[in-house]
Parts: structure tokens; sequence; C-alpha cells
């Protein structure tokens, strides 16, 4: 790395992370348009800008790993470099998830769908995305509350679905495979919001230096 201020270089590495953190809330929100119109020739797609994804996310890691190396930062500058690295790999699994996301809702109907609210639950998980990503390039600990409050949205929506899915299963013709997925995909878009929560609480402790703790919902469902 040229030798150039230490500030510059985060400025680079944060706006990197910006554009990933683009790309993966555009991901899913394709995964969201696929799905509604029962579109299994967009994964291809979609497999394919999560791997090119991957290879970013790879390669911004690599650059903190040697902007660490060569520029010595500490304090602040330090912690901002690692927020980078922490909140790279949440995107990652963010990513991750949408594929799971997208191969799994693609078998289940439309009816089902809408009962479970899973596209309201989609559209609010890639807002905290967007959210905590906003509040990591500002700064900004009001924003990484708002990203909380709306983790707890989403958990009141998956707990919602995993009563209804349960009650559905008892119905003697019901669908249990259909209704197992479904459940899946409530799972994994809650994990989704946990995961943009995680980096909503990343930013929480770059700014005011609190440990902020998850709650795993899950403790009051099984």
């Amino acid at each position: 790395m040229p030798d150039r201020p230490v500030h510059v270089h985060i400025q680079e590495l944060s706006q990197v992370l910006v554009d990933i953190s683009t790309r993966v809330v555009g991901n899913l929100f394709e995964v969201l348009r696929a799905v509604k119109y029962q579109d299994e020739e967009s994964l291809p797609r979609i497999k394919l800008v999560e791997n090119e994804l991957d290879k970013e996310e790879i390669d911004l890691e690599e650059k903190c790993i040697q902007f660490i190396a060569l520029q010595h930062p500490v304090a602040k500058d330090l912690r901002t470099i690692f927020a980078i690295m922490m909140i790279s790999d949440e995107l990652e699994r963010i990513g991750e998830i949408s594929l799971h996301i997208m191969e799994a809702m693609i078998s289940i109907s439309q009816d089902l769908l809408e009962l479970l609210e899973f596209k309201s639950m989609i559209m609010l998980a890639g807002e905290m995305v967007t959210k905590s990503i906003d509040a990591f390039v500002l700064q900004d600990r009001d924003i990484a509350d708002q990203v909380c409050a709306h983790d707890d949205e989403v958990d009141t929506i998956h707990r919602a679905a995993f009563k209804k899915v349960t009650a559905l299963m008892k119905i003697a013709d019901a669908d249990v495979v259909g209704l197992t997925n479904a459940l899946g995909v409530s799972r994994n878009i809650e994990r989704m919001a946990d995961h943009a929560e995680r980096i909503a609480q990343e930013v929480i402790y770059l700014v005011t230096g609190e440990l902020v703790q998850h709650k795993d919902p899950h403790d009051d469902l099984l």
C-alpha cells in the first residue's frame, strides 16, 4: 500500500464494505423478486453474484490484514479495521442465507408465503442490513439502535410463523414437507436479521465502547 494517511486507507476499505453490502442487499431483493414470480431461472444468476461477493469479501479481508501489518493502526483506527472485517464476515453469511432462502421458497406456495409474511420479513431484514451499514458509515448509535429494534419485529413475525406452521401440521392432510421447508425459511430470514443486528451491535461498540448482548429468540420457541 502506498504511503498515505491512515484515514485515507480506512475510507477506501470502508467504501469497499459499503459496495459489498449494496450488492448483498440487491441480491436479497432479487431473491424476493424471483420468488414472487416463481422464476427458478434466476437462481444461477443469484449464485453467480454470491460467488463474486465471496471473492470480494476475501479480498477485503486480505487488504485489511495487509493494512494492519504495514500501517500498525492503533486505538480507534485499529478497532475500525477489525469492525470492517467482522462486518464483512456477517455480510458473507447473509449472502449465503439468501441462497438457502431462494432454494427453499421456490417450492413453497404463494398462499403459504403470504400467510407466514415471508416477503415482509425479507424486506425488513434487507432494511436492517442497509441501516446497519449506514450506522457504520455515519458512526451513528441511533441508527444502530433502530436496527436492533427491527430485529425484535422480525422475531415477532418468526414466532407467529412458528405457531401457524405448528397448527397447520396438525391437520390430517397437511403437507408436512412443505411446512417444514417453510419453517426453515422463517428461521433463515430470522438468522439474516440476527446478522444485521450483530453488525449494528459492532457499530455500537465501535462508537461507544458498549458491549450489547444478542438474545436468541429461539430460547422462547424450543
